[in-house]
C-alpha cells in the first residue's frame, strides 16, 4: 500500500503557496479600485485553509523522503490540485467563467499552453490577466524543477540520462535538490525582471510589460490582449524573441552559467540544433513568402522569426494570421511545434533531445547495415547512450504520437471540424497554444468547443506537460499494487 501522507503534505503546501500568490493580483485590483480584489481574496482564504489543513494533517511525513511511486503520484496530483485551486479566481469573479471553462483556463496557464477560453481580454480587471499570467509563471517554474529533479530518477522518456547533471529526489539527496531549485528560482526571476524592464523601455505599459513577460518567459503566450502580440508589432517582437528563446532553453546551463561555467551552455548538442532548426524554419518560411508575396523583407523577417520561434519554443504568441501564411509554411509551423524546446526548460512538446537521438539511432542502424560485423556505439555529445535510454525515447516518441492520433480523433468524435480537432489535439499535448478551425474565434478563443473536446484537451494539456508516461503509469492496476 502506497503511503499518500508525504505526498498529500507538498500538494497541501502548492496549494498554500497558491493562495499565498493571489495577493498580487488582489493587491493590484483593490489599488485600481476594482471589487474583483475580493474574488482573489476569498480564492486565497480558500486555498490557505485547504492547502493548510492538509500540511498540518500529514506533519512530518516527509522525513524519510520520497518514494518513486510516490514522486509520480506527487508529479501529477500536484498539477491536477493546482489546476482546480487556481481556476477559484476566474469562477468567483471576472471574467465569471464556468467550472469547466476555468479549469480549462488554469490547466492552460499551468501547463503553459495558452489555449484561452475567454474573449475580450482587454476588458478584463488587472488583476485576472495578471493572474492567469502568473499561472503560466508558476507553472514554468513547476516544469523546470519538474525536469531537472523528478523526470531523471522517474526515467521518463529517457531523461535518465540526464541524471547526473541533476540531483536525485529520494531520501538524504533532497537538501542539494533544494540548492538547484533556489538558483533556478533567482535566474528565473532575473530573465522576468529583465524582459520586463526590455518591455516597457520599448513601449510596453508597466502592466503590459509585467505581464508579457510572465509569459514570455515561462513560454506560455497569454496576452492581455485579444490581438496577442500583434498590438505590440515592431522591435518588441525581437525582445520577445531573445527571452522566448531563453526559456526554451536547458536551465541547467544557465545555472552553470550563473556559477561562471559559460562553455557547456555553448557546446550543449540540444542549443545548437535547437538554434539551427529554428533558423532552417525562419529561412524557409521567409524564402517563400517573398517569392509568394510583395512584401517588404524587414515585415515578413521580423513576422516570421517572431511566429516561429513562438510556435517551435511552445510559446503561443502571434502577430499575425498564421492560417493565412498559406499551406508550406503552416506545415513547418505544425512540425515545428511538435519537436519542441530543449529538456529541463520551461519549453514543449517532445524535447529537442529526444529527435537528436533518434536521429543518431537512425544513423546507427545505416551504419550496422554496411560494418555488420563492427562495433558500433550510440553515442550523445561524446557519452554512450545505454539501450535503456533508446528503448525510453522510442517508447515515449511512439506513445507522444500516438496519443496526439487519439486525441485529434476523440477530438472529432465531440463534434469538431477535422482542421479544429487535429489542431486542438497538436496544441495541447504539445503545448503549443493556437488551434486553427471554423470553431476558433477570430481572437483565438476556444469558448465555443463542446464540454467533451475541453475535458478532451485538459486531459491532453496535463497529458503532454507531465511527458506522457507519469500520468499514464499511475493508470496501471500494478502501480498501486506494488
Amino acid at each position: 500500500m502506497i503511503d499518500v501522507r508525504p505526498v498529500a503534505h507538498v500538494i497541501g503546501l502548492v496549494i498554500v503557496a497558491l493562495g499565498v500568490a493571489m495577493v498580487f493580483p488582489m493587491a493590484l485590483d483593490w489599488l485600481a479600485g476594482d471589487p474583483n480584489w475580493r474574488a482573489f481574496l476569498k480564492s486565497g482564504v480558500l486555498c490557505v485553509i485547504a492547502g493548510g489543513a492538509v500540511a498540518l494533517a500529514t506533519a512530518n511525513a516527509l522525513a524519510r523522503g520520497l518514494t518513486l511511486q510516490q514522486i509520480f503520484l506527487l508529479t501529477v496530483f500536484a498539477w491536477v490540485a493546482a489546476c482546480f485551486f487556481g481556476a477559484l479566481p476566474l469562477v468567483l469573479g471576472a471574467p465569471g467563467l464556468g467550472w469547466l471553462d476555468a479549469i480549462f483556463e488554469a490547466t492552460s496557464g499551468l501547463t503553459t499552453t495558452g489555449a484561452t477560453m475567454i474573449v475580450g481580454l482587454d476588458a478584463l480587471p488587472q488583476g485576472a490577466n495578471l493572474w492567469r499570467a502568473m499561472l503560466h509563471w508558476l507553472g514554468g517554474l513547476g516544469i523546470v524543477i519538474v525536469a531537472m529533479l523528478f523526470l531523471p530518477v522517474m526515467k521518463v522518456g529517457g531523461m535518465q540520462f540526464f541524471r547526473s547533471e541533476g540531483f536525485d529526489t529520494l531520501g538524504k539527496v533532497l537538501p542539494r535538490a533544494l540548492d538547484i531549485s533556489s538558483a533556478l528560482v533567482q535566474i528565473y526571476v532575473v530573465l522576468t525582471v529583465a524582459c520586463a524592464v526590455a518591455y516597457a523601455a520599448l513601449g510596453m505599459t508597466g502592466f503590459e510589460a509585467v505581464v508579457h513577460a510572465l509569459s514570455t518567459v515561462s513560454t506560455g503566450g497569454f496576452s492581455s490582449s485579444d490581438q496577442s502580440f500583434a498590438k505590440f508589432s515592431g522591435v518588441l517582437e525581437y525582445v520577445a524573441v531573445v527571452f522566448m528563446l531563453a526559456g526554451s532553453l536547458p536551465f541547467i546551463r544557465f545555472i552553470q552559467a550563473w556559477q561562471g561555467e559559460w562553455v557547456p551552455l555553448w557546446r550543449d548538442r540540444q542549443v545548437r540544433a535547437y538554434l539551427r532548426w529554428n533558423a532552417y524554419a525562419i529561412g524557409a518560411i521567409v524564402a517563400y513568402e517573398m517569392l509568394t508575396h510583395d512584401l517588404p523583407l524587414e515585415v515578413v523577417l521580423r513576422e516570421t522569426t517572431f511566429n516561429v520561434v513562438s510556435v517551435f519554443s511552445g510559446t503561443g504568441f502571434t502577430s499575425a494570421d498564421l492560417a493565412g501564411w498559406g499551406a508550406f509554411p503552416f506545415v513547418i509551423l505544425f512540425i515545428t511545434g511538435l519537436i519542441g524546446g530543449c529538456t529541463s526548460s520551461t519549453g514543449c512538446s517532445v524535447k529537442v533531445f529526444r529527435y537528436l537521438i533518434l536521429i543518431e539511432a537512425v544513423k546507427l542502424q545505416l551504419r550496422r547495415l554496411f560494418a555488420p560485423n563492427a562495433v558500433h556505439t550510440l553515442r550523445y555529445d561524446g557519452r554512450a547512450v545505454d539501450d535503456d535510454v533508446l528503448n525510453a525515447v522510442i517508447s515515449f516518441f511512439t506513445l507522444f504520437m500516438l496519443s496526439f492520433g487519439l486525441l485529434s480523433v476523440a477530438l472529432a468524435l465531440t463534434g469538431l471540424e477535422f482542421k479544429t480537432a487535429v489542431t486542438a489535439a497538436w496544441t495541447a499535448i504539445a503545448n503549443v497554444g493556437p488551434a486553427f478551425g471554423p470553431e476558433v474565434a477570430p481572437t483565438g478563443a476556444l469558448g465555443a468547443f463542446p464540454d467533451a473536446a475541453k475535458w478532451v484537451m485538459i486531459f491532453g494539456m496535463l497529458l503532454g506537460r507531465l511527458e506522457l508516461m507519469a500520468v499514464f503509469v499511475i493508470l496501471l492496476p500494478r502501480f498501486w499494487r506494488t
